[in-house]
């Protein structure tokens, strides 16, 4: 049987002791197949002259592949709407094109406080919701958000926590605090976020502080957690978490719940676990920017993708988690029954969500993070000294060379 595709993507829950279940890849692959073929039984629609231009994380959306339903074929087949659709790596590269002006998307997918950003910065449409019926379907709880209030101008599309994989063949104990990232026992096998919002994060939550306090002495505080941090930090990464845990290159690491199942179903050894401390629970969401050509197109994709049974084909591909309790009726059934992906209100309510912070203190965040990558601001002065110094020899020798030069033509 082929093998099910769980994407290595951005951006769940689960006891330290569960495992993904066997079999779960192909059971998801043998749910698709009959849902794919009921949603096919509907007339295609004539070709409306329309192309809506979509931008989202990649690998982010069931596309056909591997048993899956297409999605934007079936927007396509359904309403007669053609989608261009591309993709992204990172939030800020989503804002850099927005904010350059020669970007023209329908729909967009950024994260919380990202949404917050674009907000702040009057760069998303207010939507319509008498084109978004299916928004009824969106549950109570993802409602009315800290980052967008009164849900004006985002709908929901996935949502997941951060935690912590370890490797159990080398690592006995059970992991249940953040401070295991911390620990001289794993000096040089312990992988970090390579980003200043999740790496701050962590020690925010050991701290006891809120992820989005604008306070100066709370973020240096937490900056020098991170440079204590430092000397036991093997690597700062992204997707390559997944080479170096399944290759035992690291032993523990911080990621999204989202990937969780690849990495544990991978490897018998390899466990997820939210801290007891608490973590970051994230949203990414559907937004039109302000300046989208065909808003109302725009509406009729959201509303497509809040669709139940759309929405439940396309999440038991992508493998994050749905806002829709409705969709989860045509999702395969080990995946909604596991923690993994949908955690208890006991854990929920350790979580918090980022918003956008005040340009002031993102500056402050940056230049604090760029510190903790290179050891604090003395080692940063060591470097920089280094540096002229080899470029005050650098000087010298070519001064020399030049007088030198200059005494055998004389």
């Amino acid at each position: 049987m082929k093998k099910c595709h769980i994407p290595y993507t951005k951006k769940a829950f689960t006891h330290p002791d569960l495992y993904i279940v066997p079999g779960l890849c192909a059971a998801l692959c043998l749910s698709l197949a009959p849902a794919r073929t009921a949603l096919a039984q509907e007339n295609t629609a004539p070709n409306r002259g329309v192309t809506i231009n979509v931008y989202n994380w990649g690998e982010y959306i069931a596309n056909g592949t591997d048993d899956s339903l297409d999605v934007n074929e079936e927007f396509t087949r359904r309403t007669g709407i053609q989608v261009n659709y591309t993709t992204f790596d990172s939030n800020e590269t989503l804002y850099s094109k927005l904010a350059g002006g020669g970007a023209d998307y329908d729909v967009i997918i950024p994260s919380d406080y990202m949404v917050s950003k674009l907000i702040d910065e009057n760069m998303l449409a207010e939507l319509d919701f008498s084109n978004i019926p299916n928004f009824q379907y969106i549950d109570e709880r993802f409602r009315d958000p800290e980052y967008d209030p009164g849900s004006r101008y985002s709908v929901p599309y996935t949502w997941g926590v951060v935690g912590l994989f370890y490797n159990t063949d080398y690592i006995e104990e059970e992991i249940t605090s953040w401070t295991a990232l911390w620990d001289d026992r794993y000096a040089g096998k312990i992988l970090m976020f390579d980003n200043p919002r999740d790496s701050f994060a962590i020690a925010q939550f050991l701290l006891g502080q809120s992820l989005n306090t604008t306070e100066e002495s709370d973020w240096a505080e937490a900056a020098a957690l991170l440079k204590q941090q430092k000397p036991l930090v093997q690597a700062y990464v992204m997707d390559r978490i997944f080479d170096k845990m399944e290759s035992s290159e690291a032993w523990i690491a911080p990621y999204y719940s989202g990937d969780a199942a690849i990495l544990v179903d991978n490897s018998d050894s390899i466990r997820f676990v939210v801290p007891e401390e608490g973590t970051n629970y994230f949203v990414d969401a559907m937004c039109i920017p302000i300046t989208s050509s065909h808003k109302a197109e725009a509406e009729e994709y959201i509303n497509f993708l809040c669709d139940p049974e759309i929405a439940g084909a396309n999440m038991n591909y992508v493998g994050y988690s749905t806002p829709e309790s409705a969709a989860k009726a045509y999702m395969d059934e080990e995946m909604v029954e596991s923690s993994l992906y949908y955690p208890d209100d006991e854990t929920l309510a350790r979580t918090q969500v980022f918003v956008n912070l005040p340009e002031d203190t993102s500056k402050l965040v940056d230049r604090l993070w760029a510190e903790a990558k290179m050891g604090g601001p003395g080692e940063s002065a060591v470097l920089i000294a280094i540096i002229l110094g080899f470029l005050g020899v650098y000087i010298a020798i070519l001064v020399s060379k030049k007088q030198k030069r200059r005494r055998e033509l004389a």
